[in-house]
């Protein structure tokens, strides 16, 4: 037995340390307490939900991951659905970093629902109350009004709220709203806001809205603008990034962290960006879900009494471990095998060709028929698909899911600027949905036929409602671009191809790029300029545009001899191709193939032979992808003009059909 004062001593000893102790950690923890403009990031949440950067590892401290991207904006939001009203109920603070090198004395918010407060608003306008095959209807008006608006420091805001147009001076259009400060923020400062702020849900023709008790919750919170430092997309000098929202346009915004409750009533099922804190908690017949996601820079949900949910674990070599979950409305529900099919392939090739999906959940919304106008979006970590049973008898339904999760990758992680270049979104998406769709289901895409939809070619750095009618739009950032980006493919060969967009996704994950920032990865990895082709065909607006103009025959004949001068005028009429391919073609059945430089706007061939030319085809491989006016590639010559007509005219008509079969 140990002696009784030694005890003693020893259990002195240890109060006196322990206390010791206490007092150093409160000193730390008074130190480091938040300033209230860093409240939100107080907020604790388990390592194993949290997004994990590519290659990181979890130590056995738990420490926390590195975040992916510069997190300027935090939310917290609480919001209330409310069916009998069609309304949403909610509560909002936010914290913004001055992201700039100079002080910031107003700070602008998006409010999107307004966009279908009346007719007069930009979006309707300019959209005629139409987005693809959905039209507005007399339940289809929305708003977005803000009972509150103040610091955290408790100064009142209401009065420094005003609504700004700087794209058209619509003053009908109340989508975007500007914050005077009273106090400037300086560079990396912080400020936060709290309001009150109330949504009447539209009948859904775009987007947002409502379908009996199907809703869908898309841009429905007031949402901070992007702030660009000068370099930002090449920006010389900074400042905010500032547009409406417009008939063609989608969004940007900046990355952050979102953390939001969710209040329904008890017969519903939320589906949301990121993942679920804890179980929905139930009381008074309410259900209230709690999600919270990181790295992103958009927040989504969809709720309804019908969902029927399924969800399943997913991981490849590049997709370190990922929750698929499909909420379908129950006509969909037979489908189920496909979707998740569909949502595998897509992760699986993405993460392959380009970079890790670095979530840890992807939720795939799929809406009943009559909420279409909420179908083939895309937000962070949730896309929503097509709500048709006619697509069980097509691969439509794949491609939809295909195209909104490379969303995930050219638009969720590389988040370049939907209102000015949308190109990098859609077009990109596009290009790569093809690829994927090809590989898992051979369904190869006809560039040829596709390239002739091209009837109003633009610039891709229009802002998107620059274009006009949204066919002009969609055949521009979607298909025109997606047949520049095949174009470069087939100069540089689809191993180096690839290369250039897992370089660019790489650098530019977590980031904003723009078009010259692709330009530059592109030239290289390819180790040359593209400046004539991005000149052409990205900041112009040229489709390449070949004709054979004229073919005219000389018959000779010496020495008994006849033979034949054939010569065939081919004109350049859009923009260039290095080597024009043209297969001329004789009467006797031979034929030559030879090879245009096209540096001039002309050029005539000179061809003997001892019979005649009878026909002569431009590009007969179709290796111009960008060509768009085939019609002109062929020429015949000694044909029945009667016939000339007549196969002409059944050709346009055979173009006509295709064009009005089109949906973007």
């Amino acid at each position: 037995m140990k002696p009784l004062f030694a005890n003693r001593m020893f259990q002195w000893i240890l109060l006196i340390v322990f206390c010791s102790y206490l007092a150093l950690m409160s000193s730390l923890i008074l130190h480091k307490a938040p300033k209230l403009n860093d409240f939100a990031t107080t907020k604790t949440i388990p390592l194993s939900n949290q997004v994990l950067p590519e290659n990181s590892v979890q130590t056995s401290d738990q420490t926390q991951p590195s975040p992916l991207s510069h997190r300027i904006v935090e939310y917290h939001i609480a919001v209330s659905l409310i069916p009998e009203q069609k309304m949403l109920e909610g509560t909002e603070t936010v914290s913004w970093e001055n992201p700039g090198k100079k002080p910031v004395s107003e700070i602008y918010f998006h409010l999107y629902p307004n966009a279908f407060e009346s007719t007069k608003t930009s979006f309707n306008r300019e959209s005629g109350g139409k987005l693809r095959e959905d039209k507005m209807t007399s339940a289809s008006n929305g708003w977005m009004k803000l009972q509150s608006f103040e610091t955290t420091l408790g100064q009142d805001l209401m009065s420094h709220l005003s609504f700004v147009q700087p794209d058209d001076g619509n003053t009908n259009d109340h989508t975007l709203m500007k914050v005077r400060l009273s106090d400037p923020i300086g560079p990396g400062e912080k400020i936060s806001f709290t309001m009150k702020f109330s949504v009447k849900l539209p009948y859904v023709y775009a987007r947002m809205g409502y379908a009996d008790d199907f809703y869908m919750a898309g841009q429905w919170f007031p949402k901070i603008a992007v702030y660009e430092p000068a370099g930002t997309r090449g920006r010389l000098e900074e400042g905010w990034n500032l547009h409406q929202y417009h008939g063609n346009s989608e969004f940007y915004a900046d990355f952050g962290i979102y953390d939001v409750s969710i209040q329904v009533p008890s017969a519903y099922i939320v589906a949301a960006t990121g993942f679920p804190v804890n179980p929905a908690a139930e009381k008074n017949n309410r259900k209230t879900y709690h999600f919270y996601a990181d790295d992103v820079h958009d927040f989504a949900w969809s709720a309804s009494p019908n969902f029927v949910y399924y969800e399943e674990p997913f991981s490849t070599p590049n997709v370190p471990g990922v929750k698929i979950k499909l909420y379908l409305d129950p006509s969909h529900k037979n489908f189920k095998t496909r979707y998740m099919q569909a949502a595998k392939k897509a992760l699986t090739r993405y993460s392959e060709w380009y970079g890790a999906y670095p979530y840890s959940t992807l939720s795939i919304v799929v809406p009943p028929e009559n909420g279409n106008g909420a179908g083939g979006m895309e937000y962070p970590t949730l896309i929503t698909a097509w709500g048709t049973v006619a697509s069980a008898n097509d691969l439509s339904l794949e491609r939809v899911v295909v195209h909104e999760i490379g969303h995930q990758f050219w638009y969720g992680m590389v988040a370049s600027n939907e209102f000015e270049e949308a190109w990098l979104d859609e077009g990109f998406t596009s290009y790569a949905e093809d690829k994927v769709m090809e590989r898992e289901y051979g369904s190869k895409p006809n560039l040829p036929l596709e390239a002739s939809y091209v009837t109003s070619p633009e610039s891709l750095k229009l802002n998107s409602w620059e274009y006009g009618h949204h066919g002009q739009y969609a055949e521009n950032v979607y298909t025109r671009a997606k047949l520049v980006l095949n174009s470069i493919e087939k100069d540089v060969g689809p191993e180096l191809m690839q290369k250039t967009l897992k370089a660019y996704f790489q650098q530019w994950k977590f980031r904003h790029p723009s078009t010259q920032d692709f330009q530059a990865i592109l030239e290289k990895t390819t180790q040359k300029s593209w400046k004539p082709f991005f000149d052409s065909f990205v900041y112009g607006g040229l489709m390449i545009d070949y004709t054979v103009d004229n073919i005219h025959i000389r018959k000779t004949t010496e020495k008994n001899q006849t033979s034949y001068t054939s010569e065939v005028l081919i004109r350049k009429q859009g923009g260039s191709f290095p080597n024009v391919p043209i297969h001329f073609h004789f009467s006797d059945g031979t034929s030559i193939d030879k090879v245009w430089n096209s540096e001039s706007n002309d050029t005539l061939f000179k061809l003997i032979h001892t019979s005649p030319v009878d026909w002569v085809r431009i590009d007969p491989e179709h290796k111009m992808l960008m060509e768009n006016k085939h019609i002109n590639n062929f020429m015949k010559t000694n044909i029945d003009p009667t016939a000339t007509i007549r196969w002409n005219t059944s050709f346009l008509k055979i173009l006509e059909t295709l064009f009005n079969s089109v949906s973007w």
